[in-house]
């Protein structure tokens, strides 16, 4: 079921990282020390439109700097992708140029995205650098602990620099590639889509909308695998309506939610949700210390507004039958119980659904 009425009412304001996060990014070497922040690049003198190949708006613009404010960017800009791959290995660094820095105007977070090209042989990537938000920043390190995938970034005080993420976004998936799949492609697709809803959910990582994530296609011997990758951490753990952690309320992955009810049965939905929950209790108890100082860092912040927490909590008792969401004082304690519960039930998993 699809619901189209709006799940997200307000706009999420940015929590500044607080001396206990900052501590946890330092210990596991997430921090970065540099003379760029997040404002020096809101400098630009001007900006044109970045038009996508088919001349239409990509909400991006490339922006223009002075020639003195343009060279000390650039060094900095250097500076930070090489301890961003090659921990601080600076001799990289006169074979790179930056040829381009848009920025984007569109969502929470209004990221700079850098392009950096190797001279030697045109090879060229991508990274952003966006203002430090403590709720993305749990997102982050959440998808590293507890996804199938590791995630890249580095703190400096009030600036995040985030890895690019390669995939097909969600939406341009869904309109142009989908509906050329195999059924067999489809089916793998609908498995992979199970999954994804299944890991977000458990974590609270809301606001998954197509366009929100990206499917990367992996070619295996005489097939191709695709993986589903969340690529916004903006709403970890802040709205009070379950259903914004839900893929299926989402109108945009409407597509998706059908075709999962055509490929799959629902004993197999049932035994893919079970795979994910066991692959995310292994995953915190491989790394139990790196997650415990985690959830100890969100239980000591703030990251949402009480009326979120306590709608939350009610909503969590309702479709989960655990009472122990009552005495959860903010949403670090929800998902500490959350996590507890899967754990709990790694070894002996009940029939009945977590939601």
């Amino acid at each position: 079921m699809v619901v189209n009425k709006k799940l997200m009412s307000k706009k999420k304001p940015t929590f500044p990282v607080n001396e206990m996060l900052h501590e946890y990014l330092k210990k596991y070497n997430r921090n970065i020390g540099t003379s760029l922040y997040y404002d020096d690049l809101l400098r630009f003198q001007g900006s044109i439109i970045v038009y996508d190949k088919n001349d239409e708006d990509t909400l991006w613009v490339r922006t223009y700097y002075s020639q003195y404010d343009r060279e000390e960017i650039d060094r900095n800009l250097k500076e930070i992708y090489a301890r961003l791959h090659s921990d601080g290995n600076l001799e990289s660094i006169p074979f790179l140029t930056v040829d381009a820095i848009d920025y984007c105007t569109f969502g929470n977070s209004k990221p700079f995205r850098i392009k950096i090209r190797n001279i030697l042989n045109d090879n060229f990537t991508y990274f952003y650098v966006k203002k430090a938000d403590a709720s993305r920043i749990y997102g982050l390190e959440l998808e590293h602990i507890l996804s199938p995938h590791n995630m890249n970034f580095l703190v400096y005080k009030d600036t995040l620099i985030e890895e690019h993420i390669a995939g097909i976004p969600g939406d341009d998936f869904i309109r142009d590639i989908l509906p050329k799949c195999t059924e067999l492609e489809k089916a793998q697709i609908a498995k992979e889509f199970v999954k994804f809803k299944e890991r977000c959910l458990i974590r609270l990582l809301g606001d998954m909308r197509s366009y929100n994530y990206v499917i990367t296609p992996i070619h295996d011997f005489d097939q191709i695998i695709y993986k589903i990758r969340a690529i916004d951490f903006d709403q970890q753990s802040f709205e009070g309506n379950l259903k914004v952690y839900n893929l299926q309320f989402m109108k945009e992955n409407f597509k998706m939610i059908e075709m999962v009810g055509k490929k799959l049965q629902n004993d197999s939905i049932r035994q893919y949700k079970i795979e994910e929950r066991s692959f995310m209790a292994k995953r915190m108890i491989t790394a139990p210390r790196r997650t415990t100082r985690l959830i100890k860092c969100m239980k000591a912040d703030t990251i949402s507004f009480p009326e979120n927490v306590d709608l939350l909590k009610k909503q969590l008792v309702k479709y989960v039958g655990d009472v122990k969401f009552k005495d959860c004082k903010n949403m670090g304690e929800i998902l500490e119980a959350i996590l507890a519960f899967v754990k709990r039930n790694y070894l002996n998993i009940s029939n009945k659904d977590l939601f």
